[in-house]
């Protein structure tokens, strides 16, 4: 079956947004991926391009789409995804995920926040079956959370979905319209890359290096650090009615704000007005002791400025907050703690500023509200740095 003609049979295009044809270079890609890929998956893009079915089904493939979509992220951020949420699962149960021999390998998504993948166990790629990741996002328009083994191939499955017959997870919901991704261009496989660092590097950062020394070979400072405008570190201390300690200081002149390891946000010190440092602080320190009074012990610590407070500047994707505990007039000497939001307070972190980052980028430091790092992900690819500028409001 001509699966491109046969969408165009069975389908409306958007008025919108009509489907288009956009060139691949097949041999490209799938000497990128490391594997042929199926005939009707290519003859679908070859005739619509990247596609949305009705308004549950998108194939997608080596396209890029104005800084919104790159096909060689997108499968990476699947596939780490889908591998983390696997490793619940044991035994025969448990699949492969590529770049493994016989992984899933990532097709599409559905409307319901779903992800779509080939089973590539199978030699031949024209016997490969599509597994449906099913996630509960609120709209009730998905089956279960879990995985689902479709039994069909894409051709196979596009067909039963066009002429109404039941797929679960997705359901008996055929397609109306066939709409394109706009602005869908080629994507381009990208060229190896050597190895950010070598293995004396490497060693270094990850291993035998300490302190700021180390932390600067594993993540590079930007060449302009931003700190913010309309303050000076002596007027932050006068606002703030305290010093900071000096190696925070150190770390953001060489650093500056931003967010590091992808999930922890160092807030803007010196910005004046607005949602700046002194906001984020009074923000913590006002609602802490709200909690407090009503569950004294999931909320045991005093704040800022209570005597030995907790005192925050930086924040987690999850809501977590790092600070000091602000014990005696030498800030130097303040231990670190994290305010987690979703697990009991744990105990001050061990070590100064640069020795707890550097623990934690290094997958050596756990500790409650630390955004946790997957153990299969290398340190050094995700041991990152992103630098905030004046548009960013942390």
């Amino acid at each position: 079956m001509d699966i491109a003609a046969h969408v165009t049979a069975r389908t409306e295009q958007s008025p919108g947004c009509p489907t288009r044809p956009v060139p691949v270079d097949w041999a490209a890609v799938e000497h990128w991926l490391g594997r042929e890929l199926p005939s009707d998956y290519r003859q679908l893009l070859d005739g619509h391009g990247p596609v949305l079915l009705g308004d549950h089904l998108r194939v997608l493939g080596p396209y890029v789409q104005g800084g919104r979509f790159d096909y060689g992220e997108w499968l990476h951020r699947l596939h780490r995804d889908a591998r983390i949420e696997l490793r619940e699962l044991h035994g025969e149960r448990r699949p492969a995920v590529h770049p493994e021999p016989g992984g899933l390998l990532a097709l599409g998504e559905t409307g319901g926040s779903g992800r779509l993948f080939w089973d590539t166990a199978d030699p031949d790629p024209e016997r490969w079956t599509v597994v449906v990741r099913c996630v509960d996002d609120g709209s009730g328009e998905s089956g279960p959370p879990g995985w689902y083994r479709t039994g069909l191939t894409l051709g196979g499955l596009l067909e039963a979905l066009t002429a109404g017959r039941d797929v679960p997870p997705i359901g008996p919901r055929p397609a109306v319209r066939a709409a394109a991704l706009p602005g869908a261009a080629p994507w381009t496989p990208p060229p190896p890359l050597p190895p950010r660092l070598d293995p004396e590097q490497r060693r270094f950062a990850l291993e035998t290096g300490t302190g700021l020394a180390a932390l600067r070979v594993l993540v590079t400072p930007p060449e302009r650090p931003y700190l913010g405008s309309g303050r000076t570190w002596a007027s932050l201390a006068a606002d703030l009615g305290t010093e900071l300690p000096a190696e925070y200081r150190t770390l953001m002149e060489l650093y500056g704000s931003g967010q590091w390891g992808g999930h922890l946000r160092f807030h803007t010190p010196l910005r004046k007005g607005g949602d700046d440092f002194l906001a984020h602080v009074r923000t913590t320190c006002e609602d802490y002791p709200i909690f407090r009074e009503d569950f004294p012990e999931d909320y045991p610590l005093a704040v800022w400025p209570e005597p030995g407070g907790f005192l925050p500047f930086a924040t987690g994707t999850y809501g977590d907050v790092l600070g000091w505990l602000t014990e005696g007039p030498a800030p130097d000497r303040w231990p670190l703690t994290v305010l987690p939001r979703h697990v009991d307070q744990g105990p001050p972190l061990p070590g100064g500023l640069v020795d707890v980052l550097l623990a934690w980028l290094r997958r050596t430091l756990h500790a409650p509200g630390l955004p946790a790092f997957d153990q299969d992900d290398d340190p050094a690819e995700y041991a990152v740095f992103e630098p905030f500028d004046d548009r960013a409001h942390w």
